[in-house]
């Protein structure tokens, strides 16, 4: 390609040195050393919820290759294979083992042999071995575990893909989560040596916490162990458990990738799109549409049937536009879409001028790239409207009103009313259980009867099922729906302190056309004016200026004053301040202090390193350093987002996000009320 993105410019300065790749072969080769144990041909039966994380690491033609003929999902009913061995792979949960120890004593009903072999993802439970144990199978079958942990879905955002890491930890008290998450960053460890300091906040991320460091070794050992020596990548890992920041899930994403998952829904990076939007156009399409890229493509290829779809993979590594338009908010992306469709055309109309064989064999060279970013310029315009009507609903609009005015804490009676007017009008009940917490949580609770009335309504519009689902809303340990003012049986420190928060922490930015530019050189750019509390406290531990100012001010000056001295690499910097070291909660103390959870800061030494550690952490450093971000529960791809600005505001100091999953609103709603989609048929098909 001719002309490269301006955007790629700056991402390459915040490029993570962290290779994804090495996290892919550590999961293809436990998955492939597992199958290998089998000899012979093979059945595998898949618990569902793990095709996609799979599917990120692996391929099916790499599992046929290793003797996988058949695969079905794990669900129940009988299960017919000529296959001599099954391999049954799913998460150590009640329900799938119960469904194989029916199968397999089916099997034995039947006179069938098989040679049965459960892999557990990401470890052996002793309860698995307990309830096979129970039902009288447990000689029948071999158990071993599959370690699956971190998946590489960006250049710098790794995933567990734990769907149900939330619910798991906040409704039903299940912290195997939060073990499994210390397991993994052990292995991180392992790979890159310790981190030299953890910072965080959330009960739970203590525990998360206290469990890691618990693995650390404590005395010398003359093998070259990375967990006896510090990082030299990292200068500090930063846990925040979900529940320190509830607010920012419940809200709207406003920027184009957040949208796409608000609207669309995507699951383990991939989404599903009309097929017509995929196929590249045929041959005379091409011919015509060629010289001029259209940002708008024809009506054709967005259909109205919804039948025909199939999995797009969102990738910057095979979507050279994503990483351009993902992080825009999505009132930006119509003239980010424009600007890329002029540069190819004048790509396009400058190649084809050329005349001596060198300059058409420099043209053939670029055609394949032109021809990538002209179907990746043709996909994201299609799905740019696909997305325009449904944000320009009158529920997503009303919904977004009352989302701005409960944050403002304007009026919050009438918000209340437009939220009962809103069940009345039949919206998602995931919308209206988003904007009843956000309720709660701003203004401090719901008045009692006002509450009742409200959740009477919810039961008799969306149906009494959702009962469970209402209770644990407005139960501890996640008590977001509460009465105000709180019964007496309920803990005073479940009260949640925005109004406080958002002065102190600066979270609400004027919409007005005066703040317009402060708004869009800001974090608060992924809510239109709101700036997400937990990227408020990553702030305030790597990047404590951009808390109480806008770091845009500074780079205007910053970009001024090196304007004369722009010579050599360091001038693509601009006005970027150098990173400052580590130094924990320090100059907001008071302020996380009134957040619920606990809070820590903690410095790991390796073994023999003594004081030399800390003096060397509070010394700025000339390299780059990576700070790594956990939220334990999920995250939103607005706090991705919102982490990439911070990290190119910075010089000296990149930001690698590590999850539990990916979350949402909607998605934390579904998890708690148990509304998870269903696999449709029994055989995956291959």
């Amino acid at each position: 390609m001719s002309a490269e993105p301006d955007h790629q410019s700056t991402s390459s300065v915040n490029e993570v040195n962290i290779d994804g790749n090495l996290l892919k072969e550590i999961a293809r080769k436990g998955l492939v050393d597992a199958l290998n144990a089998v000899n012979g041909g093979k059945t595998l039966v898949l618990d569902a919820t793990l095709a996609g994380p799979l599917g990120l690491v692996t391929e099916v033609s790499l599992l046929k290759h290793h003797g996988v003929d058949k695969m079905f999902w794990l669900e129940a009913g009988a299960l017919s294979s000529i296959a001599a061995n099954i391999v049954y792979l799913c998460r150590p949960h009640i329900k799938y083992v119960k469904i194989i120890a029916d199968q397999i004593k089916g099997h034995i009903r039947e006179s069938r042999k098989h040679t049965y072999t459960l892999l557990l993802v990401p470890r052996v439970s002793t309860l698995v071995t307990q309830i096979l144990e129970e039902e009288g199978v447990l000689g029948d079958i071999t158990i071993s575990a599959f370690n699956l942990q971190f998946i590489p879905l960006a250049e710098d955002v790794i995933s567990l893909e734990y769907e149900s890491a939330f619910k798991d930890i906040w409704v039903d008290g299940d912290e195997t989560v939060i073990y499994d998450s210390a397991q993994a960053l052990t292995t991180f460890q392992k790979l890159y040596g310790l981190f030299p300091r953890i910072v965080g906040k959330g009960d739970h991320a203590l525990r998360l916490t206290t469990l890691l460091t618990r693995e650390t070794p404590k005395t010398t050992n003359p093998s070259s162990d990375t967990l006896l020596s510090n990082s030299d990548k990292f200068d500090s890992l930063i846990v925040l458990d979900r529940r320190v920041d509830m607010i920012t899930p419940l809200l709207t994403q406003l920027t184009y990738e957040g949208l796409i998952d608000e609207l669309i829904g995507i699951k383990n990076s991939h989404v599903e799109l009309p097929m017509s939007l995929l196929s590249p156009p045929a041959p005379a399409a091409v011919a015509t549409s060629a010289p001029g890229p259209s940002t708008s493509p024809p009506t054709s290829t967005v259909p109205l049937k919804k039948d025909s779809t199939k999995k797009y993979h969102l990738t910057t590594a095979t979507d050279p536009l994503f990483s351009e338009l993902r992080d825009l908010n999505f009132s930006s992306v119509g003239k980010q879409l424009n600007r890329v469709a002029h540069r190819l055309d004048e790509n396009y109309k400058t190649n084809l001028q050329s005349k001596t064989v060198a300059q058409l064999r420099d043209f053939v060279g670029k055609l394949g790239g032109l021809q990538t970013e002209h179907q990746s310029l043709r996909t994201h315009t299609g799905l740019s409207e696909l997305l325009v009507p449904l944000t320009r609903t009158e529920h997503f609009n009303k919904s977004l009103e009352i989302q701005q005015n409960l944050l403002a804490s304007y009026e919050v009676t009438g918000q209340i009313a437009a939220i009962e007017e809103l069940i009345a009008q039949g919206a998602d009940m995931e919308i209206v259980l988003r904007l009843l917490c956000l309720a709660s949580i701003t203004a401090g609770g719901i008045k009692g009867k006002t509450l009742e009335n409200l959740k009477r309504e919810i039961l008799q519009t969306y149906g009494y099922n959702l009962l469970p689902l209402l209770l644990s809303l407005g139960s501890p340990p996640l008590a977001i729906l509460l009465a105000n003012p709180l019964p007496a049986s309920t803990t005073p420190s479940l009260k949640y302190p925005f109004t406080t928060l958002r002065k102190s922490l600066r979270l609400l930015i004027d919409d007005n056309p005066e703040a317009l530019d402060e708004v869009e050189n800001d974090i608060s750019f992924v809510y239109s004016g709101y700036a997400p509390i937990s990227i408020r406290l990553v702030q305030c531990i790597a990047q404590k200026g951009g808390v109480l100012s806008n770091p845009a001010e500074r780079e205007k000056v910053g970009t001024e004053s090196t304007a004369a001295n722009q010579k050599g690499a360091g001038s693509s910097l601009g006005g970027r301040v150098q990173a400052h070291p580590i130094v924990g909660w320090k100059g907001f103390d008071d302020v996380i202090a009134t957040i619920p959870g606990e809070t820590f800061d903690i410095i790991q030494q390796g073994a023999g390193e003594g004081q030399v550690l800390i003096t060397s952490m509070l010394q700025p450093k000339e390299k780059s350093t990576i700070t790594v971000v956990f939220f334990l529960g999920g995250c939103t791809y607005t706090e991705i987002a919102a982490l990439r600005w911070v990290g190119r505001q910075n010089k000296g100091r990149k930001f690698l996000v590590l999850t539990t999953g990916i979350v949402n609103g909607t998605s934390i709603i579904d998890s708690i009320a148990g509304l998870g989609k269903s696999t449709s048929s029994k055989t995956v098909g291959i």
